[in-house]
């Protein structure tokens, strides 16, 4: 399973927050790695320099073999809160798809 990563100008993608992001959405979708080809991970902060409610947004998007892609986006008041919220998202929309898959 291969993480590609990226940010918009308002978030300093430093390597110890790739680092992060990545290891943690490998923990969380290790058992999925038979399924997922690919996830991507797109931050950004919608407000900029302005401080704001909610102004993260982190979006995912998984690639699943012989399927369609699967996208989420979460809204917070940090990158850390708008990524674990997204990957819980995530998560429940694998888990259901992965479910029918092995249920045919």
């Amino acid at each position: 399973m291969t993480i590609q990563f990226s940010t918009d100008n308002n978030i300093a993608g430093n390597a110890k927050l790739e680092t992060y992001i990545k290891t943690t959405i490998k923990d969380e979708f290790v058992r999925f790695s038979d399924f997922i080809t690919r996830i991507e991970v797109h931050l950004a902060d919608e407000n900029g320099i302005k401080n704001g409610q909610k102004d993260k947004r982190c979006m995912l998007e998984a690639r699943l073999k012989n399927r369609q892609p699967i996208a989420v986006t979460s809204h917070a008041n940090t990158i850390e809160e708008a990524v674990m919220e997204s990957i819980k998202k995530l998560k429940s929309a694998t888990e259901t798809i992965v479910g029918k898959i092995k249920n045919h």
